[in-house]
């Protein structure tokens, strides 16, 4: 190897030989425009985009398409400015209309999650075609998650009401009879049917993980009478635990199917709609993901959806390495996962996980209650922001905002604080020159051992040498995700023809993916793309990139020219 030294770059490159491989509808609700505090940081400014213009943001041979978001942070703050932690956007009653979601667009909201708990088919496909509707006219590139039901116990929907107050001493009767609207007074329907008969007298039954909490005192047929010990607020849906002598009561729920019927046909209404994540609820073991992924790949022949594995039942936690294995991410739903394990314990378990996916390369999203009082209130707990730092200081890959943009009054406030937090956090790891992570070899396969070294490799140059970028040519994005694995100092720009590629590798941290056609000659790939970016102003003369590529097995070291 010897390098040459020119006046305008410095070039350093070496290559890998190939070798021989081994073998209830949602309605639209008007949302006011709030004004900011001074905690969240303002959101940036970004100018409107013309019909003409618009055009423009349909990848050809000789365009590169970027979210408007991240564009005008590299305009106004260069390479470092840029967040790392990404973040899901639950969609609800308060989010729906296209304005609200343009504004969660940019205020730096990734990916667009839809809960198919709650709403019916028709709502969330007009959701999902206002989210593409903003990627092709507005210039930005979110993602759309599909999340399923799964097949726990859940309240019914309340008779229409959208909250029930159960206070201290009050008598309910939880009942599996089909009540319709016409539903008595304190009155609640459960969604399995042998709910009555699986409780016992003097079991307690607690409501959202204990959000609301009720002891059982008589069973009638297929009512059960419980009497409430803890008050609380009642949702639509809620989650329904049973606890016997201090253990969680299992018996209720052996029997059912991670998948349920109603599940299936919203995962064809997914794969029918092309969202670009599936996230299973209550997954109890590896197969239940590996025949989903099949079940997929038969029906979408691109076979372009990812599956993400909610981790929120106790079943889950003794099959942790193999679910997130056959996986392509995992999802710590604390709301749920609190309500079956000790809550001294989540926090144990949230930092496992997320290590865990790290390891084996898997994007982790931190989810629920993450800044729960901004449902009613227009700042968060001091608490809730100290909960937001700990996710981000795990290098978890995205946080989720639930009912506080689904429902809350401040779904824009709430995205400011966790945009502002992630910022300020990551600044700090990165001024604390953390070290590389030190990360295990994944694949026996000496072709994706070769991809795993080089990526290990250039990110140990890059934080070495302070470079102010990583760049990534590649077309499924395996190499972007293992440059992403190792947490490197400085942002990864990853360039792929593949726009839904694009789309998936939004909930990679630290990733920022362009849309970009190339070809297997890496100089003119790089001159292009520095021409491209140089002209909209996203990157200026003499910054220092680390380069590599899945198609040449190369790694350079070079200076903007």
């Amino acid at each position: 190897m010897t390098p040459s030294i020119t006046s305008k770059s410095l070039r350093f490159s070496f290559s890998i030989a190939p070798s021989h491989s081994k073998s209830n509808p949602y309605p639209k609700i008007p949302l006011p425009n709030p004004k900011f505090h001074q905690f969240p940081q303002p959101l940036l400014r970004l100018k409107p985009i013309s019909a003409v213009q618009s055009k423009l943001l349909v990848p050809d041979a000789g365009a590169i398409v970027v979210d408007r978001v991240t564009e005008a942070e590299l305009k106004e703050n260069g390479f470092r400015s840029t967040r790392r932690t990404k973040i899901v956007c639950t969609i609800g009653p308060q989010t729906c209309g296209f304005d609200e979601l343009e504004a969660l667009a940019v205020g730096g909201m990734n990916v667009a999650r839809i809960n198919m708990c709650h709403g019916t088919r028709e709502w969330h496909r007009q959701v999902i075609e206002h989210v593409r509707r903003l990627n092709e006219e507005k210039g930005f590139g979110v993602a759309v998650m599909m999340d399923t039901e799964g097949s726990e116990i859940n309240m019914g929907d309340l008779g229409g009401a959208t909250s029930a107050k159960a206070e201290d001493g009050e008598i309910w009767t939880f009942t599996v009879r089909t009540l319709g609207l016409d539903c008595p007074d304190r009155t609640i329907t459960a969604n399995y049917d042998g709910f009555a008969e699986d409780v016992k007298v003097g079991d307690e039954l607690l409501v959202d993980g204990g959000m609301v909490r009720f002891v059982v005192t008589e069973k009638i047929g297929p009512d059960v009478i419980c009497c409430c010990t803890d008050p609380g607020m009642l949702l639509p849906r809620a989650n329904l635990t049973f606890w016997r002598d201090g253990s969680l009561v299992l018996e209720r729920n052996a029997m059912l199917p991670t998948i349920s019927s109603k599940d299936w046909l919203d995962i064809d209404f997914g794969i029918a709609e092309g969202v670009d994540f599936i996230a299973v609820s209550f997954v109890k073991s590896a197969e239940v993901i590996k025949h989903l992924k099949s079940y997929i790949a038969a029906r979408s022949p691109k076979n372009d959806i990812a599956v993400i594995a909610k981790l929120e039942s106790i079943d889950s936690l003794g099959n942790l390495e193999e679910i997130i294995l056959a996986s392509d991410g995992a999802m710590v739903a604390r709301g749920d996962m609190g309500a079956q394990i000790p809550l001294e314990q989540i926090p144990s378990v949230q930092e496992n996980i997320v290590q865990l996916c790290k390891q084996l390369n898997k994007p982790v999203i931190v989810a629920s209650q993450l800044l729960e009082s901004m449902v009613e209130y227009p700042i968060p707990t001091r608490a809730e922001v100290a909960d937001v730092s700990e996710a981000v200081g795990q290098q978890a890959d995205a946080l989720m905002l639930s009912g506080e943009s689904a429902m809350g009054h401040y779904p824009e406030k709430a995205l400011a604080v966790l945009r502002s937090v992630s910022l300020r956090i990551e600044r700090r790891l990165r001024e604390k020159r953390h070290s590389t992570l030190e990360v295990q070899t994944m694949s026996s396969s000496l072709h994706i051992g070769i991809q795993e070294e080089m990526c290990n490799a250039a990110v140990k140059m890059a934080n070495k040498l302070e470079a102010d970028a990583l760049f990534v040519y590649t077309k499924t994005g395996h190499m972007a995700s293992l440059l992403s694995r190792n947490r490197p100092d400085c942002a990864v720009f990853a360039f792929t023809p593949n726009s839904s590629v694009r789309r998936r590798l939004n909930l990679r941290w630290g990733l920022i993916p362009f849309c970009l056609s190339f070809s297997n000659e890496m100089e003119s790939n790089l001159k292009r793309t520095f021409s491209l970016l140089k002209a909209r102003g996203m990157i200026s003369s003499g910054g220092l990139i680390i380069v590599v590529s899945d198609q040449l097995r190369s790694i350079q070291v070079i200076n903007v020219p």
